[in-house]
């Protein structure tokens, strides 16, 4: 159960949630398309309660648990990981074909369904919103955060695409991608680790200048922040040349050159047998 405490903002956010999961219940199969079920909802005491399915542990506490167990290998091998991934991108292709964004991709919103089987379903729909609302300028936690999003450009489904593309690097290598401390360490990993952003975002972003001198250079507090060169190769650590095209692919700046959900389940990594 997903208990939310009697404040008039949690209230509205959670009734808003209720009604994009009984949407979401009602154009398909929650099961089919890795999405989670909602049973049911009531008031008791001024709270408010959603009852679901049960589900394991997302997909940050069962890493760290297993991990933490050193007889056992590390569970996230690649060909676990393409399970996931078509996992999710099933339920993204789904949602985004329904008009929604999920808009809060991260670990902690993919849970464990079944762990002999690797099945996962997505969760957490508070924050999700359909394409056609006026758009919040704040979504995505930090570390899975688009650069469109980051730099104050319209945005759309493309958002939760770079977000799993955070994740399976992730999951992969047991540390976040692009780790950082505040909004202008992020911009320098993004950049440090995948390239420059393209000029069209640096014109027409409504935050750029929060983050970006005139001479196009990261500081913050009036220090100039240098971002470091490094590889995403280097950053994965992986030689799985389709595995990394498929990221790269996902963690692609432009957002209008990144894969969308229908197209990466088209991707060659998708259909290689391990």
């Amino acid at each position: 159960m997903k208990i939310i405490k009697n404040n008039k903002d949690f209230f509205d956010q959670c009734l808003d949630e209720i009604k994009l999961l009984k949407y979401i219940k009602v154009s398909g199969d929650t099961h089919k398309y890795h999405l989670l079920d909602m049973y049911d909802y009531f008031y008791f005491k001024e709270h408010l309660f959603i009852v679901c399915e049960l589900l394991g542990d997302n997909l940050y506490e069962f890493y760290k648990k297993n991990m933490q167990n050193t007889e056992e290998s590390v569970y996230f091998t690649l060909p676990r990981l393409q399970k996931v991934t078509q996992q999710c991108l099933i339920a993204l292709q789904f949602i985004h074909s329904l008009g929604l964004i999920h808009c809060d991709l991260k670990p902690e919103n993919i849970l464990m369904k079944n762990v002999e089987n690797c099945d996962i379903k997505v969760i957490d729909f508070g924050s999700s919103c359909y394409t056609t609302d006026v758009l919040s300028t704040y979504v995505q936690s930090r570390s899975y955060r688009a650069p469109e999003v980051i730099l104050g450009l319209s945005y759309g489904q493309k958002i939760d695409m770079w977000s799993l593309g955070c994740i399976l690097a992730e999951l992969l290598t047991g540390r976040v991608i692009f780790q950082n401390y505040s909004v202008v360490t992020l911009l320098a990993r993004i950049i440090g680790i995948i390239g420059p952003i393209p000029l069209y975002m640096m014109q027409k972003g409504a935050f750029v200048d929060k983050y970006f001198s005139e001479d196009g250079e990261l500081y913050e507090n009036t220090e100039i922040i240098t971002p470091k060169r490094t590889s995403l190769q280097g950053r994965v650590r992986t030689d799985d040349q389709l595995f990394l095209d498929f990221i790269r692919q996902l963690l692609t700046i432009d957002p209008d050159k990144r894969l969308s959900a229908n197209e990466a389940l088209q991707h060659p990594w998708l259909k290689k047998v391990y």
